[in-house]
């Protein structure tokens, strides 16, 4: 292997440039496993950086893609060996590391993590830095108190990836799942994924005037902030918790502090890319329980790199369902 393919983002007069190149095989950074890249993901981020947005990449030359699935090549350390099936999601990849939409990567063993038994590399990547986050924070509310059997749980934005990995999550463990979408359209694909209840998106949007409703969800994952978080919150119960890991709507609230001191409601921030070792395990091996396959599959397309372009223009509109795994040879 002399050169490989890969997505490369430059510079030219300060404006990104995103192509798919031959990259010498010395310009792969250094790290201690050397990976044969088979799948990576497209996430919201990814959509972000493909398209040229700035501010997401912190130094070029940079190979977008946070997430990616392949085998060990080389290793340099006693944790893997060459033929071991990796993941690595979040961490600085496609930002202050090279990423994902690359047939090689080298990393340090930290950032990496076995492959889940019973999992496939695609299906590893269906889950990505979305489904991970999912999981994030699915196990936040659940730390602070939800439990099924209580009051529906909401999900915003619930036909994007983080989305339909929550309800697919909540719903196998046995939630009733309000599911949140613009889409009317993706009714039946929402319910088979466990929700229990269809919301029109725009309903959460209505301003309240007395700062605090009647008490109607015990959590919330919301993806999407903005008017829909500011919406939300007067309708959380007593001691609900909001898991915040979007921002699909923007990235500013306006809100009232009633639901905070009256209702003891909190707002959890969810951060997938700077997770110690031991908690990302701990976090997939949850994912490996806690999130039947099938539905996984169900929820998944197969996509060339060739198409990431208009892939991550498609995420940025709104118009993905679901997960979208990247097969970086094709």
């Amino acid at each position: 292997m002399s050169t490989f393919r890969a997505l490369l983002a430059t510079q030219d007069s300060g404006k990104p440039v995103i192509e798919i190149q031959q990259v010498p095989r010395e310009s792969l950074p250094q790290g201690q496993v050397l990976v044969r890249v088979w799948y990576s993901s497209l996430n919201y981020k990814d959509g972000l950086t493909v398209s040229g947005r700035p501010g997401l990449i912190r130094k070029f030359p940079m190979v977008p893609g946070i997430d990616f699935a392949g085998t060990v090549e080389e290793s340099s350390v006693p944790d893997f060996h060459k033929g071991d099936p990796v993941v690595l999601t979040g961490a600085g990849a496609g930002e202050t590391a090279w990423g994902g939409y690359t047939q090689w990567a080298r990393w340090d063993a930290e950032h990496l993590v076995p492959l889940p038994k019973g999992m496939t590399l695609a299906q590893a990547m269906a889950i990505g830095t979305a489904g991970f986050t999912a999981m994030q924070a699915v196990d936040a509310l659940e730390r602070h108190g939800a439990k099924p059997g209580r009051r529906n749980i909401l999900v915003t934005g619930a036909s994007g990836g983080v989305g339909s990995v929550s309800v697919a999550i909540l719903g196998n463990l046995g939630y009733d799942v309000d599911a949140s979408t613009g889409r009317p359209e993706l009714t039946d694909y929402l319910r088979s994924l466990g929700a229990a209840r269809i919301v029109d998106r725009s309903s959460l949007t209505v301003p309240s005037e007395r700062g605090i409703e009647k008490e109607r969800w015990d959590g919330a994952v919301d993806t999407v902030a903005g008017t829909t978080l500011s919406g939300i919150l007067p309708w959380m119960a007593h001691g609900a918790s909001i898991a915040e890991c979007g921002m699909a709507s923007g990235g500013e609230f306006v809100a009232a502090v009633w639901p905070f001191i009256l209702r003891g409601v909190n707002l959890l921030g969810i951060n997938s890319v700077r997770v110690e070792r031991a908690e990302r395990l701990r976090i997939w091996d949850r994912l490996s329980k806690d999130l039947p396959l099938p539905l996984l599959d169900s929820m998944t397309q197969l996509e060339p790199l060739g198409k990431i372009k208009e892939l991550g223009q498609q995420i940025l509109k709104g118009q993905i369902r679901g997960r979208v795994v990247i097969d970086v040879n094709a």
